[in-house]
């Protein structure tokens, strides 16, 4: 067995290490293993595989979800949330940095994803930030670390396919991944107003002038957050008032962020073709990783490689906090050379029997999973919100990674807090939909 587990993972990074895509290697040493170790009909199942998988119905959401959050990157909606939020984050120590981490938990109430989270939220709010005279070390650090909250924060990308791999309801995950990502976006602030007290040259001393913006003043800025909070209402409004499922939600949602592009006259003939051929290909490539991801899920349960990883690590007599501080430092490192959706896919067959035998269970170590491939977006070298903020600032992914690092230790910490304590994961999913 050991034979068999160290040749799949060294057979699927070779082919990494080749440049082939992360889907194909995955369906490549899949079909391998099965052809070589199993009496599997392979050129059969491959056909049933990629039926059952892909049409799942929970999988229906995530195309649509796509798709609203590229009609989302064509709007103004950056402006709108700067314009909205910038008068109240004006009261409190650290003024409109905070606007970085309230913008991307807003957004990412929207979009799903986190590079796009960082990507419209960041183009309004670095230029801002910067010619007002802020910290860059403060503010572009500020915004990366937010933009993790994309994934955390329901709706998200990866919490579908974790879901549709794991055989998790998704909209569990959605109501589990919300109270953490409150908590996690209140530490960010938490720290910046703890970092900006300590160091006062991180923001302008003209600043302290915001907090005497007349009231009257600040609720009519709360007029700019209408798109938002639409769209808000249409996702999560629908889901939780019992009016929709996820899959029906998105479809609201893209209806919605159309109904945003069109009201704030974002749409051409161009956009619309740029959209839908964004959309199509995004998804291409998530089909492809989770198909191979299920095969190869299948095949290795066929061998029993998971039961027998799962029997070594239990020999290690491990406490449940101990594994999971161990898997964190494994994806840490996994996420210095692939990218989230990957590290799902390539480790969960294996690792999941693992976390259930310790006793957490699915949703919890979803949230989990997200909150490591929330890290995997502000570990270089491959790190998507980086590459988002270097194509807005021009800075170096050297800088980007030193501004960032209390923001990976924040989530760290995070991590661990909710090993000991899981229950801030499970209780609203357990509220609200039963246990």
């Amino acid at each position: 067995m050991s034979a068999i587990f160290g040749g799949l993972f060294g057979l699927l990074f070779a082919f990494l290490s080749v440049g082939v895509w992360i889907g194909v290697a995955l369906l490549a040493v899949a079909v391998l293993l099965g052809l070589m170790f199993t009496s599997l009909p392979m050129e059969r199942l491959l056909g049933q595989y990629a039926f059952n998988i892909l049409t799942t119905p929970d999988l229906v959401a995530l195309p649509l979800f796509v798709l609203m959050g590229e009609f989302l990157f064509r709007t103004k909606l950056s402006a709108a949330l700067f314009n909205g939020l910038a008068p109240w984050a004006g009261l409190i120590p650290g003024r409109l940095l905070h606007v970085n981490v309230i913008g991307c938990s807003i957004f990412a109430a929207i979009s799903g994803s986190s590079a796009a989270t960082t990507q419209v939220v960041g183009r309004m709010t670095l230029k801002e930030l910067l010619r007002r005279g802020y910290s860059p070390d403060v503010a572009i650090g500020s915004l990366a670390g937010a933009g993790t909250l994309g994934f955390l924060i329901p709706p998200s990308t990866v919490m579908i396919i974790y879901g549709v791999l794991a055989e998790e309801s998704v909209l569990r995950l959605f109501t589990a991944g919300f109270l953490p990502g409150v908590m996690l976006a209140g530490v960010f602030s938490a720290w910046i107003m703890i970092h900006t007290t300590i160091r006062r040259d991180l923001v302008p001393e003209s600043e302290r002038a915001l907090r005497h913006m007349p009231l009257a003043q600040r609720f009519a800025a709360l007029g700019d957050l209408w798109p938002a909070l639409f769209l808000i209402v249409c996702v999560l409004g629908s889901m939780y008032g019992g009016l929709a499922t996820p899959s029906e939600a998105a479809a609201l949602g893209v209806v919605g962020a159309f109904i945003v592009a069109a009201s704030q006259k974002a749409l051409n003939r161009q956009i619309i073709r740029d959209v839908l051929l964004g959309t199509v290909q995004t998804c291409s490539v998530m089909g492809i990783i989770i198909f191979g991801a299920s095969v190869l899920g299948n095949v290795t349960a066929v061998l029993g490689v998971p039961d027998a990883v799962a029997g070594i690590v239990s020999d290690w007599n491990l406490s449940p906090v101990a594994l999971i501080i161990a898997l964190m430092l494994l994806y840490l490192i996994l996420g210095t050379a692939l990218e989230g959706f990957s590290m799902i896919a390539t480790t969960l067959p294996v690792v999941l029997p693992i976390v259930e035998a310790a006793g957490f269970d699915k949703v919890w170590f979803g949230i989990f999973m997200v909150l490591v491939v929330e890290m995997a977006q502000i570990t270089p070298p491959v790190a998507f919100n980086f590459a988002v903020i270097q194509n807005i600032t021009g800075r170096s992914t050297g800088y980007i990674a030193k501004v960032t690092f209390p923001y990976l230790l924040i989530m760290m910490g995070f991590v661990i807090f909710l090993a000991i304590f899981p229950g801030f994961v499970t209780f609203l999913p357990d509220l609200i939909l039963g246990g």
